[in-house]
């Protein structure tokens, strides 16, 4: 059918005389407006009807599969952003608890390591005050046992001096008497 009205108009425009020859400018001569309107109609209705059924359906399709996707990434990166927002406050708690719990055992640390400092203190002072003690015996010991070898010595000593000096040997008794006497008198000096 298009290819008959385009053979039509082809034909019609050969063998017709052309009328702006005859009358100047057609646009202007009234005879020649109602064809005019005709094929203005005509055009601008098919140029209408193509931009309405075929242009703007596609473009109004893309518009509104832009809208839909700008929308779905608003709300994807909403839901996102109430996601993340929910992690981050799990994850303060996390850390929260973290601290608290790093704190516990850090004082139960203290704690048990004072207790231990203060049982090993104790123990040590209980070893030093038996050490103590048992020196102090033994410094007694060793002072009253040297308080009768040097009353061992000091008869001794005494028996020689006299003896040099008289000749004559005493009754160690007396000696012993004399040299337990004196150190009775002068033993709370030294004990």
């Amino acid at each position: 059918m298009k290819r008959y009205l385009a053979l039509i108009l082809v034909l019609s425009t050969i063998y017709t005389d052309l009328f702006s020859a005859e009358a100047g400018m057609p646009q202007l001569d009234p005879k020649y407006w109602a064809s005019q309107a005709f094929w203005l109609i005509l055009v601008f209705s098919i140029l209408y009807i193509s931009i309405a059924k075929f242009y703007l359906p596609k473009i109004k399709k893309n518009l509104d599969d832009r809208e839909n996707k700008i929308k779905e990434d608003l709300d994807e990166a909403n839901n996102m952003k109430s996601l993340s927002e929910k992690k981050l406050g799990e994850y303060n708690i996390i850390l929260e608890n973290s601290k608290k719990e790093v704190s516990k055992i850090l004082l139960e640390s203290k704690n048990a390591l004072n207790k231990n400092i203060q049982n090993k203190k104790d123990s040590m002072e209980k070893e030093i005050e038996n050490e103590i003690s048992k020196a102090q015996k033994e410094i007694l010991q060793l002072k009253k046992s040297s308080i009768e070898s040097i009353n061992n010595i000091s008869q001794e000593i005494a028996s020689n001096i006299i003896e040099k000096i008289s000749g004559d040997k005493l009754n160690e008794s007396s000696i012993k008497a004399v040299v337990e006497d004196i150190s009775k008198k002068n033993i709370g000096k030294y004990l």
